[in-house]
């Protein structure tokens, strides 16, 4: 059996991929009403929903992401290199 890399096992843990999507959509928002502020000239932008729902996304994604990387690195460390039988 080959062995999977290890940027698989990351993406495969649900951890990491709630820490991810809470990144995208809860900063996405806010990062694209800047950037179409930016782009239409306006000098004083006030995306107030967005900067809510990033304040209340980030930190528990950010938590959630490092949880999740944690486990998969400590996971990763504790397989044996062989498989059954060898």
């Amino acid at each position: 059996m080959a062995q999977r890399h290890s940027t698989g096992r990351y993406r495969d843990s649900r951890v990491v991929q709630v820490g991810v999507a809470g990144l995208v959509f809860g900063s996405g928002p806010l990062l694209l009403a800047v950037v179409i502020s930016h782009l239409k000239g306006d000098p004083n932008p006030n995306p107030v929903g967005p900067g809510i729902l990033c304040g209340f996304t980030f930190t528990p994604s950010l938590v959630c992401l490092v949880i999740g990387l944690i486990k998969v690195s400590l996971q990763k460390k504790t397989t044996t290199r062989f498989g059954p039988g060898a």
